[in-house]
Order: C-alpha cells, then sequence, then structure tokens
C-alpha cells in the first residue's frame, strides 16, 4: 500500500490554504480536518482524490463504524464519527469545483459522507460536563503549596482563572500589563492574549470569595517589587529549566523571556493540583461553568446576568446559558424535589409562559425589556 500520494498532498495544502486564509480556521480547526482527511486515505489505500466515488464515501463510514479509538480501546464516538465525515463531505465539496477536478468529481457524491439522521443527533446530544464546585476550588488553592516561586506561580494561576474564567490560552499569553489591580480588571487584549477567536474583551474579577484575589495580588506584587519585572513580562511565566546537583535536568526557578507556548503546561498544574487536593482532576475550562453556576444564583435581574456574561466574553447571554448554563444532575433533583415538598403551588399562566417563549426570540435588548416585566417587586 502507497504511503504518500504526491497530488493529494498539493491539493490538500491548497485546501488548508483556503481554510486559513478565505474562510479564516484558525490552527486547531484546521488539524481536525487534517486528521479527518489522514484517516480517510488510510481507508482508502491513499488512492488519488481524482478518482473519488460515492462508494467509497460508504465504505469509509463502514470502517469508520468498526475503528477503535486509539486512546480508549473502544470504538469512535458518534461526534467523533459526525465531524470526521462533516470535514470529508465539505473538503469534497470544495474539491468538485477545483480545476482538474471538476469533470471527475460529483457534488452528490459527497453527501453520502453524511451520517444517519438518528446517529447525528446522537452525536449532537447536549450532555451535562462535570465542572468543579466553588468550595472545591477554594479547597485546592488553600491546599497548593508557597515554597518557592514556582509553587507560588502555581497558586496564583488557579486562583487567576477562578477570578476571571480565562481559558487556557489567554492564560498562557498575559503579561503583568494585561492586570489592572486598582480597577480589579483583566485585559483581554486579542493582540497579545491568545483568546477565542480572537476576541478583544475586558473582564472584571468574578466576586468569588476566599483568598482567590488577595493570592493575584501578592503574586504581581512580588513579580513587580522582588523579580522587578515591568509590564511586557510574563503573569505566569514559564519553568526554567537547569542542571541539578546530580547533573540532571530540575527546574530552577522562573523565564523571564518568553509566555508559555502552549496551555499543555497549565493543564498539567491543574492535574497536580486537584490531585493533590484529593479531588478529581478538573480542566481549567471547566471554571467557565463553576462561574456560570455562580452567576445563575447571585444574578437577580437580566441586567446583571447580561454584565456577567459579557465578563465571560459572550456577545449573548444565550450563548452563556445553553453552552455553560446547564443544571448539574444532583441539582436538578434538588430543585425538582424541593418544587413537590412545597405547601403551595402557584400556576405558571399559560400566557405569561407564551409571552417568555416569544421572548426567547427577541435581540439582547429587546430580551432585557420584555423579561424586566416579569420581574417580582
Amino acid at each position: 500500500m502507497a504511503k504518500h500520494n504526491a497530488a493529494n498532498a498539493r491539493i490538500k495544502r491548497e485546501y488548508f490554504t483556503y481554510l486559513k486564509e478565505a474562510q479564516r480556521r484558525d490552527g486547531g480547526s484546521i488539524d481536525a480536518v487534517a486528521k479527518a482527511l489522514a484517516r480517510f486515505e488510510e481507508a482508502n489505500g491513499r488512492k488519488d482524490f481524482k478518482t473519488f466515488h460515492r462508494a467509497q464515501a460508504v465504505a469509509f463510514k463502514h470502517k469508520l463504524d468498526k475503528q477503535l479509538a486509539v486512546r480508549t480501546g473502544k470504538p469512535l464516538s458518534r461526534a467523533t464519527v459526525n465531524s470526521t465525515l462533516s470535514a470529508l463531505r465539505a473538503f469534497f465539496v470544495w474539491l468538485a469545483r477545483q480545476p482538474g477536478y471538476k469533470s471527475r468529481l460529483s457534488y452528490a457524491d459527497a453527501d453520502y459522507f453524511n451520517l444517519g439522521e438518528k446517529d447525528v443527533r446522537i452525536a449532537k446530544a447536549a450532555r451535562h460536563k462535570p465542572f468543579p464546585t466553588l468550595e472545591q476550588v477554594h479547597r485546592v488553592i488553600d491546599t497548593m503549596p508557597t515554597g518557592n516561586a514556582i509553587e507560588l506561580r502555581n497558586r496564583a494561576l488557579v486562583a487567576f482563572a477562578l477570578l476571571t474564567g480565562a481559558r487556557d490560552g489567554a492564560l498562557a499569553s498575559f503579561r503583568l500589563k494585561h492586570v489592572d489591580l486598582v480597577q480589579d480588571r483583566v485585559d483581554q487584549d486579542a493582540r497579545d492574549v491568545r483568546t477565542k477567536a480572537r476576541k478583544t474583551f475586558d473582564t472584571w474579577f468574578f466576586p468569588v470569595g476566599g483568598e482567590a484575589l488577595p493570592i493575584v495580588k501578592d503574586w504581581c506584587h512580588y513579580l513587580r517589587t522582588t523579580l522587578l519585572w515591568g509590564d511586557d513580562d510574563p503573569l505566569f511565566p514559564p519553568t526554567k529549566i537547569g542542571l541539578g546537583v546530580n547533573g540532571g535536568f530540575v527546574p530552577t526557578g522562573l523565564r523571564r523571556d518568553e509566555c508559555w507556548r502552549g496551555a499543555g503546561p497549565i493543564r498539567d498544574i491543574f492535574r497536580k493540583a486537584f490531585t493533590a487536593a484529593d479531588l478529581p482532576y478538573f480542566n481549567p475550562h471547566s471554571f467557565r461553568d463553576t462561574l456560570v453556576q455562580l452567576g445563575e444564583q447571585v444574578c437577580t435581574t437580566p441586567e446583571q446576568f447580561k454584565a456577567w456574561s459579557q465578563n465571560l466574553g459572550h456577545d449573548r447571554v444565550m450563548t452563556t446559558l445553553t453552552s455553560y448554563g446547564t443544571v448539574s444532575p444532583h441539582r436538578q433533583a434538588e430543585l425538582i424535589k424541593g418544587m413537590g415538598a412545597r405547601k403551595s403551588v402557584s400556576v405558571i399562566d399559560p400566557a405569561i409562559m407564551a409571552q417568555v417563549i416569544a421572548a426567547m426570540r427577541l435581540s439582547e435588548a429587546e430580551l432585557r425589556d420584555h423579561l424586566s416585566t416579569f420581574a417580582q417587586p
């Protein structure tokens, strides 16, 4: 079996350039497409794309159904299969427009990469994502050691993630100049910070209580007054590696010259911190779910929750509610049982319910005005 097809490699490079420059897709998305194409080529014997036929798509779908995931050893999830087939369909639709391929490929053949309706529903079903409680995060922070600069950085990193809900890519790229301790605010400036979709927005520290805010302020003070670092230096610098007394490589301090290039070391810090606190591991992104749950408890008006949503970098409140605002099964059970235990049950006016449902189709400004009519005095 051939290990390489030069013609396929050339047209894939063109497609990846198209995704980056014309479709503005990021590196992670393009890598996922490349993986899907590699799966198809391997299963198809690396045949030239010009020979593509609908039968190849059908055969590939059958192979995916039998393929096992490398990490788990279990069959590929429906979500993985669906994303793989969607990427392939989009590629062959694009390919059918390219010179040298137009006369050989049919748009209709690409449709054979579609997954069955039932499998698509399974793949896209919303499932509960586990996330830590606020109390668990505080416990992790309280148990983290502080014996040296590296340990101080690690504790401040977890505390900062809780205060801001920043994604791990942003955490890896913040610099001291982005933190305003006078206003208790962080500037997520996409010119320097690796935010999602390169969006620029301000985040004021969330009112999470505990020692998170003092820890972050002490860390910034330590960097500026003890280490004498400036605005352009990393907020959470990488670990410096040097030779130990036994001749091996060991951590020796903090690197000032650059920020972390990726988020892998940050996730390792979180993993070790949760393990040391005898808790299951939760990644940095899960803190956003923790903060949304807190917002649902403390916000009492639509305007307050809108501000809370903007603080997470969301343009629309519905993004916050649908992506992060699901109620955990445990809390869902508590709420349902609590409703049944009430002595008096109020009946929801169907007319009011119809108005609330209609309000879901309104704009953000209209939604705030509409919901305010239901606010209790």
